[in-house]
């Protein structure tokens, strides 16, 4: 099998090699954090984790890179409303990016570089634009000459004339050209700040993405990837800046994530329809939530609804029923002559094979989530059975195990960590049934499935699943 992604660049799947044998170097832009990530922002934090997590599968060491863009006019106005500083404002917001990333289920990237600490490398980078006349000093501002990079537009296959034709903002007398975007912003009074060549100010957007990947990836990504909002601008300006001074590709594959609708409308400000993260997890388990995500391939429009959401719960709810009655019956099954049923090992071997096919093509997880269901259909025949032998069983969860551990779309019982509170009130209520104190043993058992957790006693012992 060989790995194929879709690259936004040729607009064709092509066969993926690294750079490196067994390594990747992928580069995956981050949270502007002044505010709680929304499900706009999930879909590439759930989905750019699973590539990851494949990767790794494959037997790649992935070096995984998502900036924090912690200084920029959203972090300045936002500290100002709420009477404190940016460095504020953004360790707030990366405290609560890190939170959601647990609710999600989602892998913290191998480094999380701010902007604030690799300023030294950004001024260096636009001093190297400056000299070799790509970039050029404004009124305490430094732009970038577009005209000095002829493919600008390659990527979202716009050139010059179109994007000059399509300006329709006021006139900017600072600029040589109005296509031209900044790269260093002068101060403006009060206003956090960094010492440059050109003066106080800070960086622009698109100069902190080139400067932080040469500086933890090198010249040339594996991997680019991001939302299709950000073809254009900001990944086209990365292009023009990091191989204007490299002469070599930025990234060898670009990826990026279609949009995220909400009841079939576009999610925007203007609409007040985005729904953040934290308020979904207070919602929908994580498992449910990744689900929802992958259920669509990524480069499609993902739409989100209440409908959704309970259709991507009750697939949830299919799974990891099978899983616990797996586990349910591992205790009492039989040993056999601890060999798997040839027909269930064949069967299995299938699945598997599915599951890495449509993984190979360009990470199709909508595809690769009915291998995980024609699993479950096998997994129901085994337990239908009268008497089971305990190595089909353990066939089955190894199976699975080698698919979720990409997809993590379901749990298994008793191997989600608990907190530490549930985790007393689970002790309690066994204490409290020792005791015959079946009031508190209630009591607990309703505040637990409050909590989304709901626990079966058996003649095998206690046992618990998530909601």
């Amino acid at each position: 099998m060989t790995l194929q992604i879709y690259n936004t660049m040729t607009r064709e799947k092509e066969k993926f090699v690294p750079v490196t044998p067994d390594k990747v170097n992928m580069y995956v832009c981050g949270p502007t954090v002044y505010d709680y990530i929304h499900i706009g922002n999930a879909r590439p934090v759930i989905f750019f984790d699973v590539v990851r997590a494949y990767l790794e599968d494959r037997g790649y060491e992935v070096n995984y890179v998502v900036n924090f863009t912690d200084v920029d006019d959203k972090l300045i106005r936002k500290a100002e409303a709420m009477n404190t500083t940016v460095p504020e404002v953004a360790e707030k917001f990366i405290e609560a990016y890190y939170e959601d990333l647990e609710g999600l289920g989602v892998e913290k990237a191998t480094l999380n570089p701010r902007v604030t600490e690799n300023m030294d490398d950004i001024v260096s980078f636009i001093g190297e634009l400056v000299d070799r006349g790509h970039a050029y000093p404004s009124s305490g501002d430094v732009y970038f000459r577009t005209s000095s990079f002829e493919p600008y537009g390659k990527l979202s296959r716009q050139n010059l004339e179109q994007l000059q034709f399509g300006i329709r903002i006021e006139v900017d007398a600072r600029k040589e050209s109005q296509e031209d975007f900044v790269l260093w912003k002068g101060a403006k009074p009060g206003e956090i700040f960094w010492e440059s060549p050109w003066g106080p100010g800070r960086p622009g957007w698109h100069i902190e993405c080139s400067a932080m990947a040469r500086r933890y990836l090198g010249d040339t990504l594996d991997i680019h990837g991001g939302g299709q909002d950000l073809q254009f601008p900001h990944h086209e300006c990365e292009i023009a800046q990091s191989e204007s001074l490299s002469g070599h590709a930025l990234s060898n594959y670009w990826m990026h994530n279609g949009y995220v609708n909400i009841d079939n409308e576009k999610m925007s400000k203007s609409l007040g329809n985005g729904i953040t993260v934290q308020d979904l997890r207070k919602r929908y388990k994580k498992e449910a939530l990744r689900y929802f995500v992958l259920s669509t391939h990524y480069r499609n429009p993902l739409n989100f609804s209440a409908d959704n959401m309970q259709q991507a719960l009750n697939s949830v709810e299919r799974v990891e029923n099978a899983l616990a009655s797996i586990h349910h019956r591992l205790g009492a099954a039989t040993e056999g002559n601890g060999q798997v049923n040839a027909e269930l090992n064949t069967k299995l071997d299938t699945v598997l094979q599915d599951f890495y096919a449509k993984m190979d093509d360009d990470f199709n997880t909508p595809d690769a989530v009915t291998a995980i269901f024609e699993w479950v259909n096998e997994a129901n025949l085994v337990l239908r059975e009268e008497v089971v032998i305990k190595a089909d069983l353990q066939a089955l969860l190894d199976t699975f195990r080698k698919m979720n551990k990409v997809l993590r779309v379901a749990s298994e019982p008793g191997t989600e960590l608990l907190d530490e509170e549930v985790e007393a009130l689970i002790a309690e209520r066994v204490e409290a049934r020792k005791q015959k104190n079946w009031s508190r043993s209630d009591e607990i058992r309703d505040l637990l499935a409050e909590r989304g957790i709901v626990l079966e006693d058996t003649q095998q012992g206690m046992r618990w699943r998530r909601k």
